[in-house]
């Protein structure tokens, strides 16, 4: 038996399921679909040079890889390689022929230093330091069972302050992304991010067909955008937090809170059964507002990181 590696085609519907079924299986913590995949590859920022790769042997996908140059960073020569493959079907040589293709196409790019991240389990750690790569940071993936769990109550705002959806915001999107773009260059991360292109944003996260409009909540202080929780469903069962943030401005009143306590009471309401997040591990206040809700630790993932060349 003989793995290839190649790029997914986008208009093959057999190579998108292939690839986001393999990436459910390997990390069930992160909602995907055939159309988030490929929206993801015909979407991405040209200078992202956005690549997938997939993995067969004998017809069947079981091995893909997400590459990436991190062109929002500051920092020049950095980009990222992910790389997953189907449970049962590890051993084989696709983890490594992904990865080769992968270094050798970023590296011709002009990176650097590759990052990757790796579920924290001694095989997949193995294989990163047998690669070369160090550890650096890592987060938790975390799980809340809405179905059968109980959330705290809702609460209602305080004077001042309106829930509303990123639907409400559909004709002019420009203030839900100045609050992203401010939030996310907070995130804790290797890469430092620098949101600043207002039309890439807009193919790329606001139409990302994953992202539910209608249950991303948002709080408005006196008719200024101040904090968010994103929501990405999967049209089935699945829902997740894709990011919350508050604007610096209106930091340490509990409007994060407020908003995602919100969207997952809606959420629940909708029949969506379970819930995922993550946090970085050192982001202690956010890991307290999460236990807050109920949510359990489920997986570790550690980012690790080589120099290319």
């Amino acid at each position: 038996m003989t793995v290839i590696v190649r790029d997914l085609r986008p208009d093959v519907r057999a190579d998108a399921e292939g690839f986001s079924d393999t990436r459910r299986l390997a990390l069930p913590y992160m909602l995907s679909t055939p159309e988030s995949v490929v929206h993801t590859l015909t979407h991405a920022h040209p200078d992202a040079h956005f690549g997938q790769l997939v993995a067969e042997e004998d017809g069947e996908i079981i091995g893909t890889a997400q590459i990436s140059v991190a062109h929002e960073s500051p920092e020049p020569g950095q980009g990222s390689a992910n790389i997953y493959v189907r449970p049962g079907h590890t051993g084989r040589g696709a983890g490594t022929l992904l990865l080769r293709t992968a270094e050798e196409r970023l590296g011709r790019l002009g990176v650097t230093k590759l990052f990757t991240w790796v579920l924290d389990e001694p095989d997949n750690r193995a294989f990163a330091e047998r690669h070369g790569f160090r550890a650096s940071r890592s987060a938790w993936f975390l799980r809340l069972d809405l179905a059968g769990g109980t959330l705290p109550p809702r609460q209602d705002p305080p004077a001042g302050v309106e829930l509303r959806t990123a639907a409400d915001f559909a004709d002019d999107p420009r203030p839900v992304f100045e609050l992203d773009a401010e939030a996310s260059s907070d995130e804790p991360s290797d890469i430092d991010v620098d949101l600043t292109d207002y039309e890439a944003w807009i193919e790329e996260t606001w139409k990302q067909p994953l992202l539910d409009r209608d249950l991303t909540t948002i709080a408005v202080v006196d008719g200024r955008l101040a904090a968010f929780s994103a929501a990405y469903t999967d049209g089935g069962s699945r829902y997740a937090t894709a990011m919350t943030g508050t604007a610096r401005a209106f930091r340490g009143r509990g409007l994060a809170k407020l908003a995602k306590n919100d969207s997952l009471h809606r959420a629940r309401a909708a029949g969506y059964t379970e819930a995922f997040t993550g946090n970085d591990t050192g982001n202690e206040p956010m890991i307290a507002i999460n236990k807050w809700f109920g949510y359990e630790t489920c997986a570790k993932e550690i980012r690790y990181v080589r120099e290319l060349g």
